[in-house]
């Protein structure tokens, strides 16, 4: 177990590798292909089976999986894991690192993580990712191949997890001042209306009509910034991996059912028609529902909003390997060409159809955040006056590798 036992020629590549991977998560500032990258590093330079991040949130005292070489996401998002009887916790409370080559024999074990992953934990090497003082997470190697982890092994995982927090931290906040700024701006026009309207109130020659439709408009604006505010933190979170789904197999037909029925007075208002075709028996699913049902209100509220009157929305369902498909199509205004590529996009709202209606322009990001989470798609077709299609396919269960 100790340095004696790995020739220098080793462990010098080690730190000379070390050094690479350093360099090469300086180079981006995406989250969650930084946390790909530091868990890849990590079970390569430790040579273990896997590799995972925990990160802690301060807020609710817990720690999260967010990523790990021997899971995939949809699945890992929904693990919670104690910081009291857990090593991980044990490293986050203490400031220290642990290494055992038989987790079964340590106390402060927690057998759960893998009787959910199917992946069987023998040793284990874990350090905590501290910076500006605080800890953020925790960064495990998992089963060393061959024999027990070293002190090199220790030493390398100990550099790498202390560039690791420190580039999370970054991209956190670039993530955050990004989000801020472009938040401010989508701030300005609902604010200047708001400015106006209270200032017009103040005029004595305003007649009651003209009183009443400028109290109507600041309603209006009012509820149209609670809608912004409450989205921007929903992808903020997404964005963030601060969300956590909660997967639970369900009958997708009967979801689709309920959406439909939450939507039809709005629909009979407008004299929009929803009809659905495909399976009505079982197609079921596992995903986070509540997650999924957000998708799926939202696209048929847009479905609505840019239809035309007396206009159709058509819901279509089929299987497609081990996938799920779920097809959304209105007869409605359509999105022109150029504005196809930009539609998930944070903010955007295509142009044309400004003086249609109104929204926040985070729907469409927060669906595709959503969707990506659980390891699916979500594409758009469109023709201006025909119509549009929106189509999200998600994996049926969830897949592990």
């Amino acid at each position: 177990m100790e340095d004696s036992t790995t020739p220098i020629n080793i462990r010098l590549e080690g730190y000379r590798r070390l050094i690479d991977i350093t360099r090469d998560l300086a180079s981006t500032l995406d989250l969650n292909i930084l946390l790909e990258r530091i868990v890849n590093a990590a079970a390569f330079i430790a040579n273990a089976e896997a590799a995972s991040i925990l990160l802690y949130d301060s807020t609710s005292q817990q720690l999260h999986f967010q990523v790990a070489t021997n899971m995939d996401q949809p699945t890992m998002r929904g693990l919670t894991v104690p910081l009291a009887g857990s090593i991980a916790g044990w490293i986050v409370t203490n400031r220290k690192i642990v290494r055992t080559a038989d987790v079964h024999k340590d106390p402060r074990h927690f057998g759960e993580i893998g009787q959910a992953t199917s992946f069987p934990t023998k040793s284990l090497l874990g350090v905590p990712l501290i910076t500006k003082e605080k800890v953020i997470g925790v960064l495990e190697v998992i089963n060393k191949k061959g024999k027990e982890f070293s002190d090199t092994d220790e030493d390398l995982l100990c550099v790498l997890g202390a560039q690791a927090a420190v580039a999370i931290e970054n991209a956190r906040l670039f993530l955050q001042s990004d989000l801020i700024s472009e938040l401010i701006h989508e701030l300005r026009t609902p604010l200047a209306a708001l400015s106006t309207a209270t200032y017009l109130l103040l005029r004595p020659e305003l007649s009651q009509t003209q009183h009443d439709q400028i109290v109507n408009n600041i309603h209006n604006e009012t509820l149209r910034l609670n809608s912004l505010a409450s989205s921007f933190l929903d992808l903020a979170r997404l964005e963030s991996g601060r969300v956590r789904f909660r997967p639970s197999e369900f009958n997708v037909v009967e979801l689709l059912n309920e959406c439909i029925d939450i939507m039809k007075s709005k629909a009979e208002q407008e004299k929009i028609t929803i009809s659905k075709s495909g399976p009505e028996q079982e197609f079921l699913l596992e995903a986070d529902r509540d997650k999924i049902k957000q998708v799926i209100l939202n696209l048929l509220s847009n479905a609505i909003k840019y239809n035309r009157p007396n206009g159709s929305i058509e819901i279509s369902l089929k299987s497609a390997n081990s996938d799920l498909v779920m097809f959304f199509k209105d007869c409605g205004i359509g999105i022109p060409e150029d504005a196809l590529p930009h539609m998930f996009e944070k903010f955007y709202r295509v142009r044309d159809s400004e003086g249609v209606a109104t929204g926040t322009g985070l729907g469409l990001s927060i669906c595709k955040q959503i969707v990506i989470g659980h390891g699916g798609s979500i594409d758009v077709e469109s023709q201006v006056g025909k119509g549009t299609t929106f189509q999200v396919s998600l994996p049926r269960k969830a897949r592990k590798q």
